[in-house]
């Protein structure tokens, strides 16, 4: 080797070995830096405010179990190991129920922030929290000095500050109220679009036509009164016939998979030990981390009984959201009460400045917002209120709206739920429930010695002079809502004689009780109707109900809803069909595969269902398009339209038809078409096209979307093909799906069972990080109740 070849060497190696030094160097430090928030896990520690020692113990899940002397002094321990294992959850969490989530992570939250800021739910939290009862006060200040203290014990801060190269704030008692208008943005609607939608429809179609592809109910129906709606007639519309030139159109029909959750209960007549089973499986986006953390809670209640709460809480609020405390176990599922109204809000015409209202003109209440913004200016923007609610202008019409939402008024959200964690019976939490300030949920409950029982929690509106399904004006007086229900005035239901409940997001009652509710945009009702059939078929056969029983219709994936459009769609599918274009026929072949599930290798589930839309989307063109042309906000996403489009479909009445196809035969041929070309587009054949590649899981971390795929792995939960889709118990989609499952006889916690994807902890370097998520994805069975203690850390005053 000559000389300057070996300097060139040994000078590349001296280079290579600086790099080498360098990369271990700063990975030491980001090691040293990420463990540095890792939550302590055990040893002693002090925090301020205890009025007695404070027992944290984990499992091989970290799932804590807390035991105190006190509900304040579990609160402060929930407080604390909230913050060390989600405190930055907690922060997105408040800032996006205040419309100031710019301020920490930059522009591109902007919009969210402005759309959120509208309704002013800062200074709503701050005239809440004043209306808190002395007790859950306490509980909540306590929370608060927990959460303070969690942090402060972290050797660093969450290391997610550290990407963002901030500080996080100190919590606030509001800010637990502002995770819970967090939840109202989540699980309700903020922008009136359903009611907005149904008004244009009507407008644009007239009544019978709105009444027709927006019913109130349809056949599938499944209330628990077992109340009906009549079949709506086909509408007396004319469209134009079909001419040559006509262009395709296809008005776009959303899958409709918004937040939605199922909850069950059998009566103790029907289980072995005679307490009442309860199961509940809340639907919601998937994140990592999940919403969700798992704990149990125990203290020593002043009168001296021991109590003993298992479930699930929610990360930045002191309360067990769902779970049994050994006499009563309780559930939740989205309600889709009507609770919110679109007032058409007549201003005076020359400067827009006033509003007619019963009284007389007002002044519009202007409402500078400022929002702050991580490396940026920041935007001014002003909020326009009327006394109904915040204004939004009508696009095109030159009217105007305001939202009249009973989140707005500060005895809507309190912490009345507190007292479901000491309920000794079904009476008794279903009373609690109606009392409750919380978005307007179904809450389901059984007791330990049999009933069971359902209600509805929140606010619910006494209207006045209407129904509240259409956008009305309230100048006059004469339409308007006189206050709230009172709570034994909101329907329940308690030990039906079938012995068994079930929610799942459809319409419950009709009747006087449905008066009062109104609808929200319920659900079609098959989903519910599959839950109900499958507690019917449990009941009958004479066993004694299991968890594992529950747990099964919680896993059931069978595609009922879309039996009878796979038989449709093979009739479509015929000879000449495919004759005329070969690659049908592949799509005819994978369709007669159907074995009636959506399980992970169905392609036939994942194409009927698509037909299903793009039947749908060509159908309904002539006539959504229509509304959609005169209100762009309008969505037929939450509309009931499965009785008018299998109407459609059977009957092809030629003056419904889509001008731009000549047959009825010819629109549906085509939605076929557009299926194929989906999978032209995935560049894969219609047998390949399976439901698993469409509902591989995607729980994602929100810095991963930042980093390279081979570094997001590191953040994100695994890509897991999954079973399950929509209108069905099993409600599944990549990012979307049951953020729990639960299944529990009060006073028998320890035959319950429990999944949960992702883990406790939001560190990716906790063990607890994935710790159980697995058994989610597989759905085997787990135990409610944590196993043997791994971890002890006590907290002294």
């Amino acid at each position: 080797m000559t000389d300057p070849l070996w300097k060139r060497l040994q000078l590349l190696v001296s280079v290579l070995s600086v790099v080498l030094v360098l990369a271990l160097l700063v990975a030491g430090v980001f090691a040293w830096r990420m463990r540095g928030s890792l939550a302590v896990l055990d040893g002693q520690l002090s925090i301020p405010g205890l009025t007695a020692p404070v027992k944290i113990e984990r499992d091989a899940l970290g799932i804590p179990t807390l035991t105190g002397a006190s509900r304040t002094d579990v609160a402060r321990a929930t407080g604390f190991v909230h913050a060390q294992d989600r405190f930055f959850q907690m922060d997105l969490l408040r800032r996006s129920g205040a419309g100031e989530l710019a301020a920490l992570v930059g522009p591109a939250a902007v919009p969210l922030d402005q759309a959120h800021r509208l309704h002013g739910f800062r200074r709503t939290a701050e005239k809440a929290l004043a209306r808190l009862e002395p007790g859950p006060r306490a509980v909540l200040e306590a929370y608060t000095v927990g959460v303070n203290a969690g942090l402060a014990v972290l050797p660093q801060s969450p290391w997610e500050y550290a990407v963002l190269r901030t500080a996080p704030e100190p919590w606030r008692a509001e800010d637990s109220l502002l995770v819970i208008y967090a939840m109202w943005f989540d699980l309700q609607d903020a922008t009136g679009s359903f009611e907005l939608s149904l008004g244009t429809l009507r407008e644009s179609l007239g009544g019978l036509g709105a009444n027709f592809f927006a019913p109130r109910g349809t056949s599938w129906d499944s209330a628990l009164d077992g109340s009906t709606f009549p079949a709506a007639p086909l509408p007396p519309l004319r469209l134009p016939s079909a001419t040559p030139d006509a262009p395709p159109t296809a008005h776009t029909v959303s899958e409709r998979l918004p937040v939605g959750s199922n909850s069950m209960a059998v009566a103790g007549t029907h289980t072995a030990g005679g307490a009442a089973l309860l199961g509940n499986d809340m639907h919601l986006g998937l994140h990592t981390p999940n919403i969700w953390y798992r704990a149990v809670l125990a203290w020593t209640d002043p009168a001296g009984t021991p109590r003993r709460v298992v479930g699930v809480t929610l990360p930045g609020t002191p309360a067990v959201v769902v779970g049994s405390n050994g006499h009563v176990a309780w559930g939740y599922t989205v309600s889709y009460a009507d609770t919110s109204d679109v007032v058409i809000v007549e201003t005076e015409t020359t400067a827009e400045a006033f509003y007619r209202t019963p009284t007389g003109y007002k002044e519009i209440e202007h409402r500078r917002e400022t929002i702050a913004v991580k490396g940026g200016e920041p935007v001014t923007f002003t909020a326009r209120w009327t006394e109904w609610g915040p204004l939004f202008a009508a696009a095109g019409s030159g009217q105007f709206h305001a939202l009249r939402w009973n989140a707005h008024d500060p005895e809507a959200t309190d912490l009345t739920v507190l007292e479901l964690e000491t309920a000794p019976t079904v009476e008794t939490a279903l009373a609690i429930g109606r009392r409750a300030g919380l978005p307007n949920l179904n809450l389901l409950a059984a007791d330990s010695a049999g009933s069971i029982g359902w209600t509805l929690t929140g606010r619910i509106p006494r209207r006045v002079g209407y129904d509240g399904r259409l956008p009305v004006s309230w100048s006059f007086g004469d339409r308007a809502w006189a206050g709230w229900l009172a709570p034994d005035e909101i329907p329940a239901i308690v030990n039906p004689p079938d012995g068994f409940l079930w929610t799942a997001n459809q319409r419950l009652v009709g009747g006087e009780a449905y008066a009062k509710l109104g609808d929200g945009g319920y659900f079609t009702g098959a989903r519910g109707a599959q839950v109900r059939d499958g507690l019917r078929q449990l009941v009958a056969s004479g066993q004694p109900a299991q968890p594992a029983d529950l747990l099964a219709i919680q896993l059931d994936d069978r595609a009922l809803f879309l039996a009878r459009w796979q038989k449709a769609l093979l009739t479509v599918l015929t000879d000449e069909a495919v004759a005329a274009r070969s690659a049908r026929g592949d799509l005819r072949e994978a369709v007669r595969a159907w074995d009636g599930r959506a399980s992970v290798d169905s392609a036939a589930y994942r194409l009927v269902r698509l037909w299903r839309l793009k039947l749908a989307a060509r159908a309904f063109a002539p006539f959504f398009d229509r509304a959609g042309a005169t209100e762009p906000r309008f969505s037929s996403g939450n509309f009931q339209y499965e009785d008018a489009l299998w109407q459609l479909v059977q009957e092809r009445p030629d003056r419904l038809l889509n001008p731009a196809h000549d047959s009825w035969e010819a629109l549906l041929l085509a939605a076929a078409d557009d299926v194929l070309a989906e999978t032209e587009r995935a560049g894969i054949s219609p047998t390949r096209f399976t439901q698993g590649a469409a509902n591989t899981l995607r729980m994602r971390h929100p810095f991963s979307r930042l980093l390279p795929d081979f570094l997001a792995g590191f953040l994100d939960m695994p890509a897991q093909p999954l079973p399950g889709g929509s209108d069905l118990p099993r409600m599944q989609q990549a990012s979307f799906g049951a953020s729990q499952r639960m299944v529990v006889a009060p006073g028998r916690e320890t035959e319950g069972l429990f999944h949960m994807p992702g883990g406790q902890s939001a560190h990716p370097f906790s063990p607890f990080y994935r710790a159980g998520h697995d058994a989610w994805v597989k759905g085997e069975p787990t135990p409610l109740l944590p196993g043997p203690v791994q971890h002890t850390l006590i907290l002294n005053p």
